[in-house]
């Protein structure tokens, strides 16, 4: 038995006419004739009465047409939902993230994404940092991540999707909070509130470069689990932390925040990753969506920091 022959008993069922079920079928009444003879065969039960007047549904053909016409919708289900998931119309594509740097950005991707595409499925996993990210994508367990650049990995394509000024953050009422900027070397003696060191994210790594490249290992006596929480510690006077533009909305009440004089770098570009090689309509249907709703900013005046 195949899905023929259950539409062939359908439509003879409902025409209760063998000429109109074949014309409706388009074919010859005798192969009909014959499939319907075959799936009574099968089954071991008589489907219809036959004369020369009439067609009609025996008890047997009658208690089947219900389950038959049920099994023929539900196969047609699973045709027009893989066209969908060939097309990207339908899919999964799991995205992640990091925290407050994440704030304004994922949340424009996810909404253009369900606007457009609302049978695509968005599962978001949190806590993301960027080293993470990247073996996550390599792995095929993530398909796409906000990351930061440069991307070292030959098996991920990128695009930029932000730009992130470098930013010291300071408790009110510091001796530094006057300040037009804060130069790297007035931090030596600062405690310092930082991200875990296993955490995997650039930012940590680019204020421990920027304090060594000024002389000093940053006095770490704080660590929290996100860039909200070290915020919050900073705004509480436990230290100072050097953040990003993006995450300054995270915190705003007794902190302040100062550019940092001759900080190389002095920016850091958010983009988008995914394996080159990740052929998911799903994605592909996520990624154009994601050119409109985050563009890639001009980034011609950027060149050495792009470089770090």
């Amino acid at each position: 038995m195949d899905l023929r022959d259950l539409e062939a008993f359908i439509a003879v069922a409902e025409e209760l006419h063998f000429g109109r079920a074949a014309a409706r079928l388009h074919m010859a009444q005798p192969p009909l004739s014959n499939r319907i003879t075959q799936l009574e065969n099968e089954f071991r039960l008589k489907l219809f009465q036959r004369t020369t007047r009439n067609v009609r549904l025996t008890d047997a053909g009658e208690r089947l047409l219900g389950p038959a016409r049920r099994a023929v919708n539900q196969a047609a289900s699973v045709r027009e939902l893989a066209t969908a998931i060939a097309s990207g119309e339908e899919g999964r594509v799991r995205i992640g993230f990091a925290g407050a740097s994440s704030q304004r950005v994922l949340p424009l991707l996810t909404r253009a994404v369900r606007a457009a595409h609302p049978g695509i499925d968005l599962v978001l996993q949190s806590q993301t940092y960027v080293y993470r990210a990247f073996d996550l994508l390599v792995a095929g367990d993530l398909d796409l991540a906000f990351v930061r650049i440069p991307v070292a990995r030959p098996e991920l394509s990128y695009r930029v999707v932000e730009v992130e000024q470098v930013l010291c953050a300071l408790p009110t009422g510091h001796r530094l909070a006057d300040r037009d900027s804060v130069r790297l070397e007035d931090l030596i003696d600062e405690d310092f509130v930082s991200l875990p060191e296993d955490s995997g994210s650039m930012l940590r790594l680019t204020m421990y470069s920027m304090c060594m490249s000024a002389g000093f290992r940053p006095k770490i006596t704080q660590v929290a689990p996100d860039s909200s929480t070290v915020l919050a510690l900073v705004a509480a006077g436990a230290g100072v932390t050097i953040t990003l533009s993006s995450v300054c909305q995270a915190q705003s009440v007794g902190i302040v925040y100062k550019p940092v004089e001759g900080a190389e770098p002095s920016h850091l570009f958010p983009a988008l990753a995914w394996r080159t090689d990740n052929t998911s309509p799903a994605l592909q249907r996520v990624l154009a969506v994601g050119e409109a709703a985050l563009p890639t900013p001009d980034l011609d005046s950027y060149g050495s920091d792009m470089n770090n």
